[in-house]
């Protein structure tokens, strides 16, 4: 690979790595809308009219998934910030790509 294509690829990476730092407010998660069912005997929700929905994000913690209830105020926010998650995963991709194409001219460096 050419000098060029190999400055073009640190320069790349360097864009990228900033532009992780313009996402404070992502949230790594999933979206869940529930449903319930109450505890009295005659509500409507024994007959198939569920509660809800309530909004909660779950996350994995220690290993163990949590849910983290939204509320529906912060719905807006919540989402947003699980779409911009989105967008720094698909960035961690590219850095990837560009330290898999690095490392294979042996130019790989972690700093």
């Amino acid at each position: 690979m050419s000098n060029i294509n190999l400055e073009k690829l640190l320069e790349k990476r360097k864009q990228l790595l900033s532009e992780l730092s313009q996402h404070p407010a992502l949230l790594h998660g999933t979206w869940v809308e529930r449903y319930n069912v109450c505890s009295r005997p005659n509500c409507k929700c024994h007959r198939g009219e569920k509660h809800g929905p309530s909004y909660h994000i779950a996350v994995m913690e220690d290993g163990k998934q949590r849910q983290h209830y939204i509320r529906l105020a912060n719905k807006d926010l919540a989402l947003a910030g699980l779409k911009q998650n989105e967008t720094v995963e698909n960035i961690l991709y590219e850095i990837t790509k560009i330290n898999l194409e690095l490392m294979k001219e042996g130019i790989y460096e972690d700093k």
